[in-house]
């Protein structure tokens, strides 16, 4: 079975989401992520999912480290692991400065070592059933857990966009979770887990990387892609690390271009400045049969999980995704 899966980021309701995710199991997708944000509650809508399902696998693309407590980050992992019978995968990231300050009013600072403690402090809880936890961005004086979790370790897949995380997922993961990565990521990125790996023993040769990859399908290229100019452009527009992201793959004009629109509040000129050749480096877009071609071609180059990201909104939904999940779906 070719490896594949889906990811939400925001569009559709909790009930769409399941109903997406039941159709993906059926199709034979390996694994089902939801991203945080301002969709919906990612754990509540994981454990909605685990209830409606019994193959595959569930796991957060991301939590962040930030505006979760790491003893809540902990129980809500345990609590859809638990619901899932073991199918769950908790994928952690440091999120962005611009999102954690001014929408959820939390300091942000020091975020490899934010992530790496909220890291020790999920597993020693998970492992123990209490924690005593002082670090230098986490204090716990003491917590208890009041339930026995499912398992006593469960995989934790980090994010990271640069060297210096990939390297520290390679030290402490179990997987790696990129966004928007190109046919040249998984090479790179392999050798950053390889050398995080080597500080630990753990084998980042064989560490799983996951992609996110923003998806539509049209009647040619370029319609596909007038639907995905809107997303890259408040991604690349709002978050400074992914304006650098886009710049260093090798479209540092487009980049410029987008970023200066939307710092001007013109997001019509930063989405048109968003090109083909840009979407297609970073995301899957074409009729059916291209969207497959990009999978294979994704897969081949070092990512071992592709993960298909439609969006929509709206009623109308859970019809658009659900086209792109059975256009996209893996062949048996």
């Amino acid at each position: 079975m070719e490896r594949l899966g889906i990811c939400f980021s925001g569009g559709p309701n909790a009930t769409q989401i399941v109903n997406c995710v039941k159709l993906a199991e059926e199709l034979g997708y390996e694994s089902a992520w939801v991203a945080e944000g301002h969709g919906g509650d990612q754990f509540a809508i994981l454990a909605a999912c685990a209830t409606a399902t019994s193959r595959i696998q569930l796991g957060t693309a991301i939590t962040s480290a930030f505006v979760r407590s790491a003893p809540t980050i902990a129980m809500a992992a345990m609590t859809v692991d638990q619901l899932s019978q073991g199918r769950f995968i908790l994928g952690i990231g440091s999120s962005h400065k611009v999102q954690v300050e001014p929408e959820h009013g939390q300091v942000y600072t020091k975020p490899l070592t934010r992530v790496r403690e909220t890291v020790e402090l999920v597993r020693a809880l998970m492992a123990d059933g209490n924690v005593h936890y002082h670090g230098q961005t986490l204090k716990i004086d003491q917590f208890e857990l009041w339930f026995t979790p499912h398992r006593k370790r469960l995989p934790i897949y980090l994010s990271a966009v640069f060297p210096k995380m990939t390297e520290l997922t390679g030290e402490i993961g179990d997987g790696l979770i990129l966004t928007r990565s190109t046919l040249e990521s998984g090479t790179t990125m392999r050798k950053h887990l390889v050398a995080g790996g080597e500080r630990s023993g753990n084998d980042g040769a064989k560490m799983p990387i996951v992609s996110l990859l923003p998806t539509a399908i049209g009647d040619s290229k370029t319609d596909a892609c007038d639907k995905l100019r809107p997303g890259f452009a408040a991604y690349t527009g709002y978050f400074p690390r992914y304006a650098k992201m886009t710049a260093e793959q090798g479209f540092a004009d487009e980049a410029a271009a987008i970023a200066e629109a939307w710092a001007r509040g013109d997001h019509d000129a930063a989405a048109a400045a968003v090109s083909d050749a840009l979407i297609d480096a970073s995301g899957i877009a074409g009729t059916p049969e291209q969207c497959r071609a990009k999978i294979e071609e994704i897969r081949a180059s070092g990512i071992d999980v592709p993960l298909i990201a439609a969006f929509a909104k709206g009623e109308s939904a859970e019809e658009e995704i659900s086209a792109v999940i059975r256009a996209c779906a893996p062949e048996g």
